[in-house]
């Protein structure tokens, strides 16, 4: 199969009309949100929804997320109006926040994973609206990847892992945040089942109470099943070991080096992934800047795009880790899974 790219950025809705052509038809295609890059089918047929599993090699125990162009459309995927979910959208809509609620009959199975609840998000990226209004349908679109790897935020990235297995990608440049849009349920108290650009600080600014659920930082229990896209043991990971050490910055730094000493002794390609504020204490190793702890959303949006490139040039990826606060929650979240959990906190 050929896969062709068009971009978007000077014209969307000629783009958007040829995607939906293929949505429509059956087909996948890959398309650019503030997010990540995502591949979508028609969400209301449950064989083009396998067709994603089967293009990203994912299990189909994971369930998808359909994404509307305008916020009316949510409620008819869900048997009633979810508490709150007025106030959210009106707050957070069209933007990187995900909302789960209880099922209506029209949502086929293949994408909740058989789960009696579906998420659902409005997308704030014109590119994407448009491709959905074009088909009139709810598109389902988890990230553009192969299952497992880290999600794809150009359209380059979604060619490395996609091209020959899907017809059209929508190329709209490099995304915003970087890392996938927040999740919460309305199911009993709100609570955030994988953290994004839109914290649980801004959430209780409309909601009062949030929880977060216990595997956003630690992997599920056994036998639990992921009620989330993102939610597994390992997602979002290269081909190189990641290890991720949790600390201040030159203690941070201190202990990286020296595992990066460990693993170059012994023949390994070791590559740090390094704060702006500990760059100059890792001396002549080989590093790669990610951001700056002072801005958790620089080291967002350039963690899935840096896990790829040092994925080039590595086969162990030493990062830094840092606190939890704000958009640091999404950032250890994708991390940590990227690691497998393998963390030293210092």
């Amino acid at each position: 199969m050929e896969t062709k790219v068009i971009s978007v950025l000077q014209d969307y809705n000629t783009a958007a009309r040829e995607g939906a052509k293929i949505i429509r038809s059956g087909g996948l295609v890959a398309f650019p949100t503030e997010t990540v890059y995502g591949l979508g089918a028609d969400g209301l047929d449950g064989a083009a929804v396998d067709r994603i599993f089967e293009a990203k090699g994912r299990p189909n125990d994971n369930p998808l997320i359909l994404h509307v162009a305008e916020k009316e459309a949510a409620f008819r995927l869900w048997v009633a109006e979810p508490p709150r979910a007025r106030a959210l959208m009106d707050t957070f809509w069209p933007g990187p926040l995900t909302l789960i609620y209880y099922r209506s009959d029209m949502v086929p199975d293949e994408v909740t994973a058989g789960l009696d609840t579906v998420a659902v998000r409005m997308p704030d990226n014109q590119a994407a609206r448009a491709l959905i209004a074009a088909s009139g349908v709810p598109i389902a679109a988890p990230s553009a990847n192969l299952s497992g790897k880290p999600s794809p935020t150009t359209a380059a990235h979604v060619l490395q892992d996609m091209e020959g297995r899907i017809p059209l990608i929508l190329d709209g440049g490099p995304c915003r945040y970087g890392v996938e849009s927040t999740v919460l349920s309305l199911v009993g108290t709100p609570t955030i089942l994988r953290p994004g650009a839109v914290t649980k600080e801004m959430l209780a600014a409309v909601l009062g109470e949030v929880a977060l659920a216990p595997s956003i930082l630690a992997p599920l229990g056994a036998g639990e099943k992921a009620a989330s896209p993102g939610m597994k043991y390992k997602h979002y990971a290269p081909n190189a070991q990641v290890f991720v050490v949790v600390g201040e910055a030159q203690a941070a730094a201190a202990r990286l080096s020296a595992l990066y000493d460990q693993f170059a002794a012994a023949g390994k390609r070791p590559y740090i992934a390094a704060t702006a504020e500990a760059m100059p204490f890792y001396g002549p190793r080989r590093c790669a800047l990610l951001g700056t702890r002072r801005d958790p959303t620089t080291l967002c949006s350039r963690l899935f795009s840096l896990l790829r490139e040092l994925d080039q040039e590595a086969d162990v990826i030493l990062s830094e880790g840092i606190g939890t606060e704000g958009t640091g929650l999404a950032f250890m979240n994708r991390l940590l899974r990227s690691a497998g959990f393998r963390v030293e906190y210092l």
